[in-house]
Order: structure tokens, then sequence, then C-alpha cells
């Protein structure tokens, strides 16, 4: 179980670094023609490795129907609107405002799948709301400045958060690993016929070939999105969502790190405050919170 909890800490900072990684990528290429090219890349790295330990296999015409409306929301929505918001907002901001998904993958699954909420909950939920808020006034100025960038994130986040909904609706049964792969190459074909009625100029992929960019694309494409989504529906299955959600935590941290690393971004006390808030809200919000405290209680009673 160590080496799980291991190979998850890894996953969430290579998350929490990607954010750094398209920041500087959509900084030389524009963010959709970018996100097609990146989520193409991912896509086939998946399909390449699942194919060499023999786990590849063609959908069902029902299983193509599920990748497609997931990857509408899973891909598509959430990766165009995440590089276009990064394109307008800081990375420190966008990181803080990443690290709510399990927030709004909870309210979510109250509203659609009827869940149950306790009052604990709730509250951790407002903690994480607040926290969003103290990071986009941190991050613009003023209330009355909130980057369209910010909104763009959240957007984002909240199209992620209901496609997880959506898997727990529609219950494939195809392998994660192999739903993951589909979904980012259809999502990738859709996001390049949107780049194309933007018009975006092609002749800035070239960019991609000088050495620098291009560690920064293929640590994106590859590392952390398609090594890093397959090794998580891996170890989510051996841990639990209880203990998943703790994680979740260290990518908005070292979201944070890289932005002041990689970017040069001032990290100010109110963004800390916001990591805080945000943080909080996700143990509690998600039933970490609880989950400890029955824990406990139950190991005070065998004793």
């Amino acid at each position: 179980m160590r080496k799980i909890y291991i190979a998850l800490l890894l996953i969430m900072m290579t998350w929490g670094f990607n954010v750094s990684a398209i920041k500087i990528l959509v900084a030389n290429v524009d963010p959709i023609l970018l996100t097609s090219v990146r989520i193409f890349v991912a896509g086939i790295s998946v399909l390449v490795i699942l194919a060499f330990f023999k786990i590849l296999r063609l959908p069902t015409k029902r299983e193509v129907i599920v990748i497609i409306l997931i990857s509408l929301f899973n891909v598509v929505i959430h990766h165009i609107f995440i590089s276009v918001g990064l394109s307008k907002t800081s990375g420190v901001n966008a990181g803080l405002i990443a690290g709510t998904t399990p927030l709004f993958t909870m309210v979510f699954s109250i509203i659609f799948l009827g869940n149950r909420v306790s009052k604990l909950r709730l509250f951790g939920f407002l903690l994480g709301f607040i926290g969003v808020a103290t990071t986009s006034i941190a991050g613009s100025g003023g209330i009355a400045s909130v980057s369209v960038g910010d909104i763009l994130v959240l957007l984002s986040i909240l199209a992620q958060a209901y496609s997880f909904i959506l898997i727990s609706k529609l219950n494939p049964e195809l392998d994660p690993r192999l739903l993951t792969g589909y979904m980012l190459l259809f999502g990738s074909g859709l996001i390049f016929i949107a780049s194309l009625f933007e018009g975006s100029d092609f002749r800035q992929l070239t960019k991609l070939w000088s050495w620098d960019v291009g560690l920064v694309f293929i640590f994106s494409a590859v590392v952390a999105t398609a090594l890093g989504h397959m090794l998580y529906n891996f170890a989510i299955r051996k841990v639990g969502p209880a203990e998943s959600a703790i994680f979740t935590n260290f990518i908005t941290f070292s979201a944070l790190i890289g932005s002041a690393i990689f970017l040069g971004e001032a990290i100010l006390f109110t963004h800390i405050i916001g990591l805080v808030l945000i943080v909080l809200g996700v143990l509690i919000g998600t039933g970490v919170v609880e989950y400890w405290w029955r824990k406990s209680r139950k190991k005070e009673r065998e004793v």
C-alpha cells in the first residue's frame, strides 16, 4: 500500500506542475490548437501502452456512445477551457481553483445522484468556495476585476466534475484505462475541428520542435496526461475515494510551487489563505474528516 501512496503523491505533484507546463505552452502556441495536439499525443500514448500490455480492444457500439458523451465534458470542454483560461490568468490562480475538483464532484453527486450530505460537509463546501473567491480576488486585484481566465478555469473544473458523475451514471464496462485512451483520442479530434473554425495558425506547431518547449510538451502530454491518468485509475481502485481526496490537495500545493519556480509568479498572502481554505474544504467536504473520525472511533471500540 505504501507504493500506491507514493505513486498517488507523485501523480498529484505531476498534475500540479502540469498547470505551469500548460501555461508555458499556451504562451507559444494557440491554446485550442495546442490542446488538440497535446490530447491526441496523450491518447495515442495510452493506447500504445495498453496494446503493449495486451489490454487494447475495440469498444462496442454502446461503449462508443458512452465514450462520446463523457469525453465532451471530461476532455473537450474541460481541456479547452483550462488551456484558454491559463492564457488569461496566472498559474497560481488556476492551480488553486483546480484544487476544488473534489468539492464540485461531491456537489454534483448530491444534485444528480441524490447522495446525502451532512452539515459538516456543507461547511466544507462553503470553505472551499470562499477559498476560490479569495484566490480569484487576490489574483485580479479586487472583486470588480475577477479575470475571465479564472472563470474559464472554474468552468473547466465544473465540466470535469460533471464528467465524473456521468461515468457513475452510465457505468461503462470498458476498462478505465481504455476508456481514458479512447476519450482522449476522440476528444482531441473534436478540439482539432474547433481549432479549424477558430482559424488557428498551424505554423505555430513548429515551436514544439525547439528542445525547451518540446520537453515541456512531452511532459504535459505523455507524463502528466497519459501516464498520470492511467496510474491514477489503477491507484484509485486500491486506495478508495476517501484517501484519494487527501492526495488531491497536493495538486494545489505543487501547482503553487511550480508557478513560483517555473513561471516566476508571486504567491501572495491571500493566495495562502485561499490554499488553506480550499484544503480544509476538500478534507471536510469530501468526507475525509468524517472518515478519519469514524475510523478512530472504531479503533477505540476494538480496544
